[in-house]
């Protein structure tokens, strides 16, 4: 679907969707838990189809008794079981295939992950490297991952210890570890090799946790002390709104929108939250250098602003950008600049250099929700409209958006519903 966006303001009340991060993470714990778990206000994004699918796929039983809400039969805190291999499909999900590679080697036998899009091109060493250590087999293959630990089905593949990884690749390897080690029969330590990036993630990991009666304690730095044989407990919980997403609405607002953002947790132990400090520092004008390490999904609504205020914004430490759906660090940049922005790319760096107003054109939503999202929101800067092609890559993780961008006032042409 390829969508033209008339330049105009918007105005009105929004909400944007729950937050997939938090999602994943307690669809995760309501499944691994010993009951069942009702959550309400899901947004069953493509993500979030793929991690509940991929629990299914366990064993766990994944009901949909009204819109919105999912009602989860959990495994019993073990997923040790007999039978065919189970085939996971992840989808385009980040997030479900790191974190489901450690719970699938509970199974004690072993599994296989598929996925689509940049997927299985996306960086697996850290988890590749641990557990070859470990003596679990690792296979990619015509783009499979399978994974054995060798044990039979009478024995788990994963055994107490300690665990090391780099915490400057994704912070998704150490959630998926997070979740695993508390269900082996003893205590694991989890240690990060180098400063541990994203930290917000990893501390929506542990509050998920401790909401389902699961203790994981930071001793230091980087080290998490994981005591075993824990069990996770089956809880009925909203999810909260996004605020990842919630951030192209503050774009929008500091490009001349007049939005109010509604249903944001300002307590929320979501990393994204600091859209609205970020949002003031890049108000002020001047040169200023923004530090990406820990908050990476904010640098396409972050860039839209950049594009358009008064000074050079140089974005630092965005190297991990390159692997996302898109490369995505020369996505914003090659986006941004068909529609008149100044934006230059450097190995781990982004610069933009202020303009007061970008000239339009058409731009590929390179199969990357965020970079379609950023290409709306710039619109609203543009003298001339601004075609979005594969518009429908929102459907990731903010399936109406299109929807929401037009209720605000958004003049968008070429629309399909579904």
């Amino acid at each position: 679907m390829d969508v033209t966006i008339v330049p105009g303001t918007l105005k009105g009340a929004v909400t944007p969707p729950p937050s997939k991060s938090q999602a994943h993470r307690l669809i995760l714990a309501a499944a691994l838990s010993g009951g069942v778990s009702t959550l309400s206000n899901v947004d069953f994004s493509q993500d979030i189809e793929a991690t509940l699918g991929c629990m299914a796929a366990l064993g766990a039983s994944i009901q949909r008794p009204e819109p919105g809400v999912v009602e989860i039969h959990g495994l019993g805190n073990s997923i040790v079981q007999a039978g065919p291999a189970p085939i996971l499909d992840c989808g385009e999900s980040g997030s479900t295939l790191r974190f489901l590679i450690p719970v699938a080697l509970l199974v004690g036998g072993e599994a296989h992950f598929t996925g689509w899009g940049r997927l299985m091109e996306r960086p697996l060493t850290p988890y590749e490297d641990l557990f070859q250590e470990k003596g679990i087999t690792w296979k990619r293959e015509n783009g499979v991952l399978s994974v054995d630990g060798g044990r039979g089905y009478d024995a788990l593949a994963l055994e107490p210890g300690e665990y090391v990884l780099p915490g400057n690749v994704s912070s998704q390897f150490f959630t998926g570890m997070l979740y695993a080690l508390p269900l082996l029969d003893g205590p694991s330590v989890l240690r990060s090799s180098t400063p541990l990036e994203s930290r917000g993630y990893v501390d929506m990991t542990l509050d998920a946790l401790r909401t389902f009666g699961v203790t994981a304690e930071e001793t230091e730095p980087g080290v998490f002390a994981i005591p075993g044989n824990q069990h996770y407990q089956p809880r009925n919980l909203a999810v909260e709104t996004d605020w990842s997403n919630a951030a192209f609405w503050y774009a929008a607002n500091f490009l001349g929108a007049q939005v109010d953002i509604r249903n944001l947790n300002l307590d929320s132990v979501q990393g994204d939250r600091q859209i609205g400090t970020l949002y003031w520092k890049l108000a002020r004008p001047g040169d200023v250098d923004i530090d990406l390490s820990q908050c990476p999904d904010l640098a396409p609504p972050l860039a839209a602003m950049a594009a358009v205020r008064k000074g050079t914004t140089h974005f630092v430490n965005a190297g991990r950008l390159r692997m996302k759906e898109s490369d995505r660090l020369e996505t914003i940049a090659r986006t941004l600049n068909a529609l008149g922005a100044k934006a230059q790319v450097g190995e781990d760096t982004l610069t933009l250099e202020g303009t007061d107003h970008l000239a339009g054109g058409t731009v590929d939503g390179c199969n990357d929700h965020r970079i379609a999202m950023m290409a709306a929101v710039a619109a609203i800067a543009c003298k001339q409209p601004v075609t979005v092609l594969g518009a429908e890559c929102v459907k990731k993780s903010y399936p109406h958006f299109w929807w929401d961008y037009t209720a605000l006032g958004g003049e968008v042409h070429g629309l399909v519903s579904g």
